[in-house]
This record gives structure tokens, C-alpha cells and sequence, in this order.
């Protein structure tokens, strides 16, 4: 492996690292600003289709309503493996993804095990999302615990 792959590989898992912190953050519009202008977006769930998504404006419309009653958002990125052909890589990733929000006056703790497939390009000096596939493999909800509602509110967010 020599340097400039070692660059890429690294721009690349900070790529879908900058994705997940901007997607917690909800900064839906500097989120989509990584992906490719007419990217495509897509989320499978018990392996169903369960949204698809074409462009960025699209895909910032799409997220913004999707998690608008989410509290809180927080995905752990684990495994990234990429393969890197010139100015074209596909990689797969592993996340966990954690949602806090209100259903029926209640906390709810929503936990998803997600698996990313991605097409990245290399636009400029930059890469990019061109295509993005996620399974949401398994996924878990619950009351949230009287200590999640406490970091909560010590966060500003309320019950």
C-alpha cells in the first residue's frame, strides 16, 4: 500500500465519519453536501425497500422529516473496508445507530444495527457519496432508562 492510498483510505472513512457526526448534529444540508449532486440514497429494513432517495435536495428533505421528533441522534461507525480503483472506491461499513424521542408521552430508545454499502467518486480533490445503500439489519426499541432522560436534560434536551 503506498502513500497516496493511504490518503485515500483515510478521506474516506472521514467522508462517513463527517456524515454520522453531521447527521447527529441534524446539519441535514451540510450533510448532503458529501454526497454526489445526483446521488442515490437508499434504506432497506427485513429486507424491504423502505425509501429511496435521488439527489440532494431530496435526501435533505427526506432526513430533516424523517428524524424531526428525534431528541437525540448518535451513530458509532465501526468496520470500514474499501476497495480504491482510481477515482472510484466501494466500501462497506458498520454502524450503530441509537434514536431518542418522544412516542405516546414517553422516551423511546430506538437502537438499529446498520450495514452501509457505499460507491464512492472522487470529484476535484474530494470524495464524495455517489450511492448509498443501508440495511438496517436488526433493530431494538424500549423505554428509555431514567438515566438516559437525566443526560437529557443535563444535554438541554427536554422529556
Amino acid at each position: 500500500m503506498n502513500n497516496e492510498e493511504l490518503k485515500d483510505r483515510m478521506a474516506l472513512k472521514e467522508l462517513v465519519d463527517r456524515i454520522s457526526v453531521l447527521g447527529d448534529r441534524k446539519d441535514f444540508h451540510a450533510q448532503v453536501q458529501l454526497f454526489s449532486e445526483n446521488a442515490v440514497s437508499e434504506t432497506f429494513g427485513d429486507g424491504k425497500e423502505i425509501l429511496k432517495l435521488k439527489g440532494r435536495l431530496e435526501m435533505e428533505k427526506a432526513f430533516d422529516s424523517f428524524l424531526a421528533d428525534i431528541d437525540v441522534v448518535y451513530h458509532l461507525n465501526g468496520q470500514h473496508v474499501v476497495s480504491i480503483i482510481g477515482d472510484a472506491a466501494y466500501g462497506t461499513c458498520y454502524c450503530l445507530i441509537t434514536l431518542i424521542g418522544n412516542e405516546g408521552g414517553k422516551k423511546i430508545k430506538t437502537t438499529i444495527g446498520a450495514v452501509y454499502q457505499d460507491d464512492y467518486v472522487r470529484e476535484g480533490n474530494r470524495w464524495l457519496i455517489s450511492r448509498r445503500i443501508g440495511n438496517f439489519e436488526w433493530q431494538e426499541k424500549r423505554q428509555a432508562s431514567p438515566t438516559e432522560n437525566a443526560t437529557n436534560r443535563t444535554l438541554g434536551i427536554k422529556d
